[in-house]
């Protein structure tokens, strides 16, 4: 392999890695509160609100539902409304934004729905309030949980950015595309290949590694 052609995947690891952690921060700081909304208002929990529930459960599934790459296609108008583009790196960030975010939400509903109703007995027989109860016992509670699941998110999110070349993202995934395939060059595409598979399985333990040290604490 070429000099160019290593200085080429080098780059695109980084674009990779930076698409994959900005689009994750910003799924989260959606998703997050997303989740524990849906997790508040569903039926017998701390604030059931069975309207709010239905429609931001309806809108979570709606999203989940739809492939990546129709999303891709789909939010073309509005992504060049956000960063003025639809190509490159940086507009790659938002539709991995938008498509991880119910991801995200359902994940946290998860988790917090694992918390034992004993923990939130004790927590109203001292008077907490539900949001007390919510922010201080049920979300430190489910923290585990809630990292083994964004070990999870973030690499589909991962996996979601190398679909992104398809529309003309960076990354691993373009280059996989412009010279695996369109150029035939099967060395190119096992490397992007073989990163893909490492940086995923790296990401997958780091995750189960802090999970297992919050359980422990």
């Amino acid at each position: 392999m070429s000099e160019y052609l290593i200085g080429v995947i080098e780059k695109g690891v980084w674009e990779t890695l930076q698409m994959t952690f900005f689009s994750s921060l910003f799924s989260y700081l959606i998703g997050l509160p997303l989740g524990v909304i849906l997790y508040a208002t569903s039926k017998g929990r701390l604030l059931e609100n069975r309207p709010v529930g239905f429609v931001l459960g309806t809108v979570v599934n709606i999203m989940r539902s739809l492939p990546f790459l129709i999303l891709l296609v789909l939010i073309i108008p509005f992504t060049r409304l956000v960063v003025g583009t639809s190509i490159g790196t940086t507009a790659s960030i938002v539709p991995l934004t938008v498509g991880a975010i119910p991801i995200v939400a359902r994940m946290v509903e998860a988790s917090l729905c694992e918390v034992g109703p004993g923990i939130i007995e004790a927590a109203q027989s001292m008077g907490a309030s539900p949001l007390y109860i919510i922010i201080h016992f049920i979300i430190p509670e489910a923290t585990p949980s809630m990292l083994h699941g964004a070990a999870i998110n973030i690499a589909t999110i991962l996996g979601y950015s190398a679909m992104a070349g398809v529309i003309g993202g960076g990354g691993l995934g373009a280059i996989a595309l412009q010279y695996g395939y369109y150029r035939y060059q099967a060395n190119v595409l096992w490397t992007t290949v073989i990163l893909l598979v490492i940086m995923v399985m790296v990401i997958q333990e780091l995750g189960m590694l802090l999970a297992k040290k919050k359980r422990k604490n």
